[in-house]
């Protein structure tokens, strides 16, 4: 397995800065939230922000390790409201992300999005979810000639009404039977699974094709009480070699600190841990 940090949780800290602390908490990459660089969306805000992003990786020997966070951007964006035009522009909004992975080497985009996928009036859970996986497959080709991979993310029901469940997720995934179209693990997002981590991650072994690491609460992993043993040894168990990435919800005080206490976590739980 290899770690990342998804770099949001460094808030307005440089890049470069932001950058140096991954490197010397032991973490291999980074995985970006699009708008903290990518400004307006506009093709030299991109230029931009990845010019920037990619000197903070090579000037500390780090990877990109994906996109999260797809969806936030400076107009409004939805994947499965009624309106077509609306969905045609949220598609290519997703087109220049994957462009821009792609530019960068090319790696995991997480949709999670959740206001971004429900349901809008008019519209029931049936075909929205019809709605969000035809646009999926019609980004699939251009996924697979920029080397990453659309990772649809079960999110709980507290968060969205479409797709609550990892076996939700893998039915879109597999109906659309593409390479550019994945899934993921989330440890944070299973709250309307019956079954605990390690299981989930059992059940799921060849869908998962990246994971993020969080306390239940959304806090940092370690901050709290959970027990993350038997789920990192589920991982290797089905032979997990992708990103595990620590996203967290909120800017805490001290970045580094954070970072060292949950790379001591997974060193502890995984061995390998790089």
């Amino acid at each position: 397995m290899k770690y990342s940090v998804c770099n949001e949780l460094f808030g307005a800290m440089p890049l470069g800065r932001a950058a140096a602390l991954i490197r010397d908490a032991g973490y291999r990459g980074v995985e970006f939230a699009p708008y903290t660089i990518f400004g307006d969306f506009s093709a030299a805000a991109i230029a931009a922000g990845l010019a920037e992003a990619r000197a903070a990786l090579d000037g500390e020997g780090l990877a990109f390790a994906g996109f999260h966070w797809l969806m936030v951007g400076p107009e409004p964006l939805h994947l499965t409201a009624a309106d077509g035009a609306l969905r045609a522009r949220s598609l290519d909004h997703l087109r220049r992300l994957i462009d821009a992975a792609g530019r960068l080497g090319g790696g995991a985009l997480v949709l999670g999005s959740p206001k971004q996928r429900s349901t809008t009036p008019g519209t029931d859970r049936g075909a929205a979810t019809a709605r969000l996986a035809e646009g999926l497959a019609a980004l699939a080709g251009q996924a697979e000639a920029c080397s990453s991979r659309i990772l649809l993310e079960a999110l709980d029901s507290t968060q969205s009404d479409v797709v609550n469940t990892l076996a939700e997720a893998r039915s879109i995934v597999e109906s659309i039977g593409r390479r550019g179209v994945g899934g993921m693990f989330d440890f944070h997002n299973v709250g309307d699974e019956r079954q605990p981590w390690d299981a989930l991650i059992r059940e799921n072994a060849g869908f998962i094709g990246h994971v993020h690491v969080n306390e239940m609460d959304g806090r940092w992993p370690g901050s709290g009480a959970s027990d993350f043993a038997p789920a990192f040894a589920a991982l290797r168990g089905i032979a997990y070699s992708g990103w595990v990435s620590m996203e967290i919800f909120g800017l805490p005080e001290d970045p580094g600190a954070v970072l060292r206490q949950s790379m001591a976590l997974f060193s502890k739980c995984d061995p390998e841990a790089r």
